[in-house]
């Protein structure tokens, strides 16, 4: 299917290859499903809402699998008959990063599906978390900086409703507002730098404004350069690196458990995924500004998460919500290390940064698991509640156990440790010494709060007082069923085997730190 318009008296084409855009095409369609259903399904039925969501999840997935190839792209440009950009490329890139994001929405709605039928609105629910894959989804695919940004926003503003969804309960209100403050913020300084950028070029497709950033005229330097600034500090918001992280532990202890898990893997994916296009596609002859900035974003980022992450245990009343909130920051910190490294090497280090993030993905979401697993019997989510996990829950705690030392770079977690060393070798091949010993120095230090979790699952438990434990019977904790809901168990089964999968065989994540992506 094609749409001709004209441009400037030139006849123009737009090329539309429907199944190129069929996966967010079609989350977004199963959103507006679930959102119309919601009027007539009654509200003893509404898990159905549930399960719709996840077969539209389960389908868009599949329809990677006839891109696999990598070669397609659609709302192309053309011009006497030669193909000048393309809107939406379906590369390896972005199958690489719609299987991460569908994926994680996937698991997100498996932990979701108890959560919504017992204190959530599930209509509502379950349209925003399709919405918001279905953003995430376009984000990879788009290569020119005005679908880049809705795709953004479309990913990030059903995050906000997401993360209040609780109604009536005070700290999902003020996680929301801080999300939301931030993220507009973001969007404002990316906005401003876009229009900079257009300014200064005359286009928006990625691919040009690499050609013409090499030879804007003299008079719009400058504004070309703030352009890519502000572009770049927007972005920053968006993947937490710090300073611009403080929205996120308070974001993450005040959303439903779910969402929290969802941000923590797609919203962090949908950042990092911005980031490259915008620096190594869009802006790489302005590598001398991005690559030593986000080398140093990537070194304070790693430090501040992993220090207070350490402070969180200085204490039994800590929550381990909180503490993957700071190990989440933490773990930007690394993504961020090969994406700096690009701008010191023509080798295509970003692919690190992609093999690091299918890790962190699958062992995050599976931590998160059996953090809602426990949350079920103990609210408050304390250290205390995790003690002697393996007398009561055996196969949650070896589950948890095998996250954490993924997390922390460790055997059996043997996929945590290799993606930790191609980024690692990134750094040393880019010849940012400097950052590779910041960065070896933080695994260290995260080695002490991940262990220290680790070892608490396996300790005789005891009772705490003030924990949830000590509940009065018929009060909090005691009231949820000791039996984990299928769906959990579900969600922390699949991730356990594939953590499993990619730990025995770890080149199917690190192909992509060898071959090009783009």
């Amino acid at each position: 299917m094609t749409a001709v318009t004209t441009l400037a008296g030139e006849s123009l084409v737009q090329s539309v290859d429907w199944l190129t855009i069929a996966p967010p095409t079609l989350t977004a369609v199963a959103a507006l499903v679930v959102l119309v259903a919601d009027l007539f399904v009654p509200e003893e039925r509404k898990r159905v809402l549930g399960w719709t969501a996840i077969g539209g999840l389960v389908a868009a997935l599949a329809l990677l699998v006839p891109l696999r190839a990598g070669d397609r792209s659609t709302f192309c440009l053309t011009a006497d008959t030669q193909v000048s950009a393309c809107s939406y490329t379906a590369d390896h890139f972005t199958l690489v990063i719609q299987l991460l994001v569908l994926g994680g929405a996937l698991l997100t709605a498996l932990l979701s599906l108890t959560e919504t039928a017992e204190k959530l609105p599930a209509g509502e629910f379950w349209f925003l978390l399709l919405s918001s894959a279905a953003g995430a989804a376009l984000l990879p695919a788009s290569r020119d900086l005005a679908t880049l940004v809705i795709a953004l926003e479309v990913a990030s503003l059903p995050a906000f409703a997401l993360v209040g969804l609780k109604r009536g309960d005070r700290r999902s209100g003020e996680a929301a507002l801080k999300f939301f403050l931030s993220s507009v913020t973001a969007t404002a300084v990316t906005l401003l730098g876009v229009s900079f950028v257009y300014a200064a070029t005359g286009t928006l497709h990625l691919t040009e404004l690499a050609q013409r950033l090499d030879d804007v005229p003299g008079q719009l330097q400058t504004l070309a350069e703030a352009g890519v600034a502000l572009t770049l500090v927007g972005f920053a918001f968006k993947t937490a690196a710090v300073p611009f992280h403080f929205w996120v532990p308070d974001t993450y202890v005040g959303a439903p458990l779910p969402v929290a898990a969802y941000l923590s893997v797609v919203g962090k994916a949908v950042g990092f995924t911005g980031l490259i296009l915008v620096t190594v596609v869009a802006f790489p002859s302005y590598a001398d500004v991005w690559g030593p900035a986000l080398a140093a974003l990537a070194a304070l980022t790693m430090t501040a998460g992993n220090v207070a992450a350490l402070r969180q245990v200085s204490t039994r009343a800590w929550s381990a919500v909180r503490l993957l909130a700071w190990s989440s920051v933490a773990q930007a910190g690394y993504l961020l290390v090969p994406i700096a490294a690009a701008a010191y090497s023509s080798d295509d280090q970003v692919g690190a940064t992609v093999a690091y993030a299918l890790m962190y993905a699958v062992v995050n979401l599976g931590a998160f698991a059996v953090v809602a697993l426990v949350a079920r019997r103990h609210p408050l989510n304390r250290l205390a509640d995790y003690r002697g996990l393996y007398a009561t829950s055996p196969a949650a705690a070896l589950a948890l156990g095998f996250f954490l030392l993924n997390l922390a770079g460790l055997p059996p977690g043997i996929i945590g440790l290799f993606a930790k060393v191609t980024v690692f070798s990134a750094a040393v091949d880019a010849g940012l010494g400097w950052l590779a010993v910041i960065m070896a120095v933080n695994v260290v230090i995260a080695l002490y709060y991940y262990l220290r979790w680790t070892a608490m699952l396996f300790r005789t438990p005891e009772t705490v007082p003030g924990t949830a434990s000590e509940a009065a019977p018929g009060k909090g904790a005691e009231k949820a069923p000791h039996r984990a809901p299928v769906p959990i168990t579900l969600a922390i089964a699949l991730t356990a085997v594939a953590g499993a999968v990619l730990s025995g065989y770890p080149q199917f994540a690190l192909r992509f730190a060898a071959n090009s992506l783009f």
